[in-house]
């Protein structure tokens, strides 16, 4: 799809929003979000996914155009179509970084808190303003509380406000907010740690932290020390530590 652009470098991902000038998200275009997702999620060889937007913002949210005139079971298709997309994000089995700059809004802002990390420009602005057209803010938006609490989030949802990136980030609703000039820069770096960590090992915490929102802390609980244990069967514990401990040994030695 044209207003979808996808580039892979190794095990690199860049999935860019290209629907000038605000990348508002149309039915059409949350319908390809999510096929790139579970195509995607199928790559064994995948590390890192990047998602961002291209021209004025990472995106504006869902095109009110194509809501103003639905019906309930139009209301309901959309928001299902938007629901399995970012249900698609979640599920990507590698980390995800959202790279965010101009204005998220809306469903975007949905979008990207299904991301592991969001890093944002300081002067974007990320709102959820459903409620100033008419309409509650839901599916991620009920990760608010858990992320900023419950106060700020009624900010958000009841107010329809949007906050600057450095607010977003004291809150706890965006991972890093980092001059403009410096944003790609943050984003590599996250991409080149992220790289240099054992790849199965960085599969598995993935999949802990998708169930770990989901369930209680009991069943959390009982999937991570099973998940600790399936860690070595792959052989890259062994390995890691080896690494770790050769590390230690040349640190020690003296310069010739």
């Amino acid at each position: 799809m044209a207003e979808l652009r996808i580039a892979r470098d190794g095990g690199v991902a860049r999935l860019t929003l290209d629907r000038p000038p605000l990348n508002v998200l149309t039915p059409a275009l949350i319908e390809a979000i999510g096929a790139a997702f579970r195509e995607l999620s199928a790559d064994p060889a995948l590390r890192v996914v990047v998602l961002a937007g291209s021209g004025h913002a990472f995106s504006a949210g869902v095109d009110v155009a194509a809501m103003r005139d639905l019906d309930v079971v139009g209301a309901r298709a959309l928001i299902e179509r938007l629901r399995t997309t970012i249900r698609a994000l979640e599920d990507v089995p590698v980390p995800t970084i959202a790279r965010l700059h101009g204005h998220v809004l809306g469903g975007a802002l949905e979008l990207v808190l299904a991301c592991d990390l969001r890093i944002a420009a300081a002067s974007c602005r990320l709102g959820m303003p459903e409620i100033t057209v008419g309409i509650p803010s839901v599916i991620q938006a009920a990760l608010m509380p858990g992320l900023i609490g419950w106060g700020r989030t009624s900010e958000l949802l009841l107010g329809g406000r949007p906050v600057d990136a450095p607010e977003a980030e004291r809150w706890g609703l965006v991972s890093r907010a980092v001059e403009e000039a410096a944003l790609d820069q943050a984003v590599e770096d996250w991409v080149g740690r992220l790289l240099a960590l054992p790849p199965d090992a960085l599969r598995l915490q993935k999949a802990l932290l998708t169930r770990w929102r989901r369930v209680d802390l009991d069943t959390a609980v009982a999937l991570s020390t099973d998940v600790f244990a399936r860690a070595y069967s792959t052989g890259e514990p062994r390995r890691a530590m080896q690494a770790f401990f050769d590390r230690r040994v040349d640190a020690r030695r003296p310069e010739a």
